[in-house]
């Protein structure tokens, strides 16, 4: 298969830790007992996304504001929704956006969702990040490409979303040649329809393609779903799978 073609200097024999990045669940009034699954012990998590309304809503919410206060108590990093509409969106929205995320529910830091992925976006989403860094000095920022973006873009981030798609696009999917230069810990992976059966296979090729962060589900996009916000339908198996290791 594709993404075995290429070794990975220093992935296939280490002790890199796989966690879920979840890229935003849906509101925790529509789904409270997702959001407190995601506070069990033991639960692999990186980081969970906190999408209000596309970003931070026009005011406070209490609902997410309580979700997002058990997530942290319990250790894990919340991160704010940020829409950049791949460059379209100014960088006074965006960072108007991070502001009331930081006001209102004290996030970690951000994904950056709709990230431009080409050379020439570059310096504005360089401007954005190191503006993120000056209102929260400690943000952790993801960049959600979605697919591999100019290598450029690798030195301003904690981490890349390089895929996000269908799994019958990432099972054939293959790994920029430069991103060996980086560590698993650097990279994200979002796949979607994704069946019980493969998820082995799935785990397989985000550890051979060196991403350590990823968020797999069998649910799939519909004209009014969005496939990351339901919890996958076998999210004990996977969480189990991930717990003990992913056998090469």
């Amino acid at each position: 298969m594709p993404y075995l073609t290429s070794t990975r200097p220093g992935t296939a024999g280490t002790d890199v830790r796989t966690g879920f990045g979840i890229p935003g669940l849906a509101h925790p009034l529509l789904a409270p007992t997702e959001w407190h699954r995601l506070t069990h012990p033991g639960t692999p998590l990186h980081w969970v996304v906190l999408n209000v309304a596309d970003g931070p809503g026009v005011q406070p919410d209490p609902h997410c504001l309580e979700a997002a206060g058990r997530l942290r108590n319990a250790g894990v990093r919340v991160l704010g929704h940020l829409d950049t509409a791949y460059g379209l969106r100014s960088f006074g929205e965006v960072i108007s956006d991070a502001h009331r995320f930081l006001d209102w529910y004290q996030v970690d830091g951000f994904l950056l969702h709709r990230c431009p992925a080409d050379r020439a976006s570059l310096p504005e989403v360089r401007r954005t990040v190191g503006t993120l860094r000056v209102i929260h000095e400690d943000a952790h920022v993801v960049l959600g490409h979605g697919t591999h973006p100019c290598p450029g873009y690798a030195e301003y981030a904690d981490q890349l979303v390089t895929f996000s798609g269908a799994w019958s696009d990432y099972r054939w999917s293959q790994v920029a040649e430069w991103t060996a230069d980086h560590p698993p810990e650097r990279f994200c992976h979002f796949v979607h329809g994704v069946p019980r059966p493969h998820l082995d296979e799935a785990l397989r090729i985000a550890r051979w393609q060196g991403a350590a962060t990823i968020w797999f589900t069998d649910h799939a996009p519909g004209r009014h779903t969005d496939p990351w916000e339901p919890m996958p339908g076998y999210w004990d198996d996977i969480v189990s799978r991930i717990g003990t290791g992913v056998s090469e």
